[in-house]
């Protein structure tokens, strides 16, 4: 979380990843096995959300078995070009096995998310072009996390970064803007690092096409300057 120093950050993913994991309930409105666990360890809990990749249902335009990943993968650059928009999130094994790990947050239940999704909130925009450089075919509202008036966060990555142009959003209220000099700049670090340590971050969890087109599409909106 935004609120959590870097220190902080790096030993609440050490202990996620190494704590004892147990399933406590099912979010079921979900389509694949969503599952809400705690992690014990250093005699605290943290709360979670485990996919196990085991309970993902088979999609026709994806591979069996690779939407875990894909949400590990939404979090390495969420975190790395420093969207902060993405919970804490890892790959680690578990009672149904190998699967992502995401940090458990509380969201502001007084936020009305039929009209917050329509505004113009910054950290709205800044999922909007989160969404355009993974190619989110899902956001729905529901996917929307506010914490509060100035935090959010987005979850359910699973069905991202397709080779083709699949981009399904609700935000799309700033089609055709221009983009601010901090969105180009931030373009520019995402096109540097996929080509650098972020690319290689990536590669264990992507196809090498994947990661390509990832750097074409964040090379066309950098050429149309434009949502």
């Amino acid at each position: 979380m935004s609120s959590l120093s870097a220190q902080e950050i790096e030993e609440y993913l050490r202990d996620l990843s190494h704590g004892d994991l147990s399933v406590t309930g099912r979010l079921v409105d979900a389509s694949n096995a969503t599952l809400y666990a705690s992690c014990e360890v250093k005699e605290r809990t943290l709360i979670c959300i485990y996919k196990p990749i085991a309970g993902e249902r088979p999609l026709w335009d994806f591979s069996d078995g690779c939407l875990a990943h894909r949400e590990y993968a939404a979090y390495l650059v969420s975190s790395h070009l420093g969207f902060d928009l993405v919970p804490l999130t890892i790959l680690r094994d578990g009672p149904y096995g190998l699967g992502m790990v995401q940090q458990w947050v509380d969201i502001d239940e007084s936020i009305d998310l039929g009209t917050f999704f329509a505004t113009d909130h910054p950290k709205l925009r800044a999922m909007a072009l989160f969404d355009a450089i993974i190619n989110n075919t899902d956001r729905k509202i529901g996917h929307l996390l506010p914490l509060d008036e100035q935090t959010l966060f987005g979850c359910d990555h699973g069905v991202t970064f397709h080779a083709d142009d699949k981009l399904r959003t609700v935000l799309w209220q700033w089609a055709d803007e221009p983009f601010t000099t901090e969105e180009k700049d931030l373009l520019k670090k995402a096109q540097l690092s996929l080509a650098g340590e972020l690319g290689q971050l990536l590669a264990p969890l992507l196809t090498e096409q994947e990661i390509k087109e990832t750097s074409r599409r964040v090379a066309d909106l950098l050429s149309s300057g434009t949502f």
